[in-house]
């Protein structure tokens, strides 16, 4: 008898904005139909310049998040510089179709800013790489895109733009019973990637 594979739900967000880029999660990790931690970190730095938010099997993701902070340490001792946002995701990419046979739980969006400006990249579980102006994961992915679709701007700020971010995943956890208890987003533009926490209290719930 097969196991059957339960997905924590998430409603991860990411916009490329003309100074930089925001990314946001949500908190919430299910195991069916129980919650089973209401502080699951989702969003991530790869260094000062790259973060990932993610969705799928909590151990996939954090493993692959530990392996492409390393990686991009070994490329700035190699190379003297820091790997851009477009390498970066070329490497996740490369990483999980090498493991399609046996696929990691996890669908990704990897923004950053780079020389030449903002980048961002959806992936699915075999490393399907498609780059785009905004992106989401996870079972709230749904009742935020529509959110996106009807309201972002390619000209908007950072500023703007962590508004927008924080109010897809609103929308989208007022609705998805599997993503909830707070936000994390994570700004990043050319000086370098801020942090900031959204406590549920904040959010009206």
């Amino acid at each position: 008898m097969s196991q059957q594979i339960m997905i924590p739900g998430a409603c991860g967000v990411a916009i490329k904005c003309k100074d930089g880029v925001v990314l946001g999660n949500d908190n919430r990790a299910t195991w069916g139909y129980t919650v089973a931690n209401k502080s699951t970190k989702k969003v991530f730095k790869i260094n000062e310049y790259i973060g990932i938010a993610a969705y799928g099997l909590i151990g996939d993701w954090q493993i692959l998040v530990k392996i492409m902070k390393a990686q991009a340490n070994l490329y700035l001792l190699d190379a003297g510089e820091r790997i851009s946002t477009k390498s970066m995701g070329k490497l996740v990419s490369n990483y999980l179709y090498s493991r399609k046979m046996f696929p990691l739980y996890t669908n990704l969006v990897i923004a950053g800013v780079d020389n030449d400006g903002p980048k961002l990249y959806t992936l699915d579980a075999i490393g399907s790489l498609m780059p785009d102006d905004y992106g989401t994961a996870g079972t709230g992915m749904l009742l935020s895109i529509g959110i996106l679709e009807a309201e972002y701007k390619k000209d908007m700020s950072v500023q703007d733009g962590v508004k927008l971010v924080e109010k897809a995943i609103k929308s989208a956890i007022k609705r998805d019973a599997m993503s909830g208890n707070g936000i994390d987003i994570l700004t990043i533009t050319k000086d370098g990637a801020k942090e900031k926490h959204i406590e549920i209290k904040e959010l009206g719930e």
